[in-house]
Parts: C-alpha cells; sequence; structure tokens
C-alpha cells in the first residue's frame, strides 16, 4: 500500500469513541485474521532447579544416607538431620551440625570422579575426648582437629582409586586434603587450603 492509499484509507475511517478504529486502518483480511486468532499464550521461563544428593556409608554403624540434602536453593534440614546422626562420633553417640559446605565439597567431588558408589565414611565428627583419645595413640591426629567441629570427613570410595579421589579433591581447593595411603582414606575440610 503506498502513502495515497494510506491517506485515503485513514479518510474514510469511523470514528469509534472519538478516535479511529483500529480496524479501519487494517486491510479487510487483517482485521479478520486478528480476530480468529488470539495470541497464543506464552509459557513461563523457569530456572531449572537444581537438587544436591549425596550417598555414603558408615563404616562403623552400617547407617547409610542416599538422599538429596539441597533442593530449590535450600538446604533440607531433614537431611542435614540425618547425615548429622549417620556422622556423629561413633564411639560415644555425640551428634554435631556438620558444615553444609562439607557436603557440597563431597558432591563436587563425587561429580568430579562420576562415582556411582557411596562415600565410605571412615570419621566424621569426633567429640573432643575422642580426639584426645585419637592423639594419645597417633601423632597423625591434630590437637584442634576441625573434625570436633564438624568441618572435617576421612573418605574412600569403592571402585575409584584413592590418588584419583585425592587428586580431584585437590584440584577443588576448596579446602584441606589429606592423603592416608597405608589406611586407605582421604582427608577433606573445610578449612583453608592445604595439604599433607
Amino acid at each position: 500500500m503506498n502513502r495515497r492509499n494510506l491517506l485515503k484509507l485513514a479518510g474514510s475511517a469511523v470514528l469509534v469513541g472519538g478516535s479511529i478504529g483500529a480496524a479501519a486502518l487494517l486491510p479487510a483480511n487483517a482485521a479478520s485474521t486478528q480476530a480468529s486468532s488470539p495470541p497464543a499464550p506464552v509459557a513461563p521461563v523457569t530456572a531449572p532447579r537444581e537438587v544436591r544428593q549425596l550417598s555414603f556409608i558408615n563404616t562403623h554403624t552400617g547407617e547409610r544416607f542416599a538422599d538429596a540434602y539441597w533442593e530449590a536453593g535450600n538446604y533440607v534440614p531433614d537431611a542435614m538431620a540425618a547425615i548429622n546422626q549417620v556422622m556423629r562420633d561413633h564411639r560415644t553417640g555425640e551428634v554435631y551440625a556438620i558444615d553444609p559446605a562439607l557436603m557440597d565439597q563431597l558432591h563436587t567431588l563425587n561429580g568430579l570422579v562420576e562415582a556411582s558408589a557411596p562415600f565410605q565414611i571412615i570419621s566424621g565428627y569426633r567429640s573432643p575426648r575422642t580426639n584426645a583419645a585419637l592423639r594419645s595413640h597417633s601423632n597423625g591426629v591434630a590437637s584442634r582437629s576441625l573434625h570436633m567441629d564438624g568441618k572435617a570427613i576421612d573418605i574412600r570410595i569403592g571402585g575409584v582409586d584413592l590418588a584419583r579421589l585425592r587428586d580431584a579433591a585437590l584440584g577443588m581447593r576448596a579446602g584441606g586434603v589429606g592423603y592416608y595411603q597405608g589406611p586407605d582414606f582421604i582427608h577433606v575440610d573445610t578449612g583453608r587450603v592445604r595439604r599433607w
């Protein structure tokens, strides 16, 4: 449609409520197409909700945890309580709140080594009394161990080479990593980045 025809069309438009009706400015076939085809609804865009899961077994008690500990942007209280229970000091029965950042480290570590087997927990939370008893029999136990703050765990994974597990943990640079080849476990904590 050229400018002259457009002006003629506008001049012949019917006033509707004091203004030019929009349908009068459209060619006849365009107005009928609009009326018969309502716009399709737009689906809302939502970000995918990440779920973080862990699976582990306490080698001393046989207790297991296998569930999501983080969903929809939050730690799951019941799951964290179950983790605290499984990771308790098995010698005294004391339960302590485990640092959620430690669970995030395990989640990342599991993804790095692509393990299908659960983490085997050798040591989770340690009460000060248990830590002192272990220290009296071994010079490898720190007097102010992060195990006493729920910020450390000693682990292995069946079917995953221990050196590979250690290297993956070191690569995260998320905290301390200890390598205990003889007893067959690594130590991971949420303290400063260091290795031994």
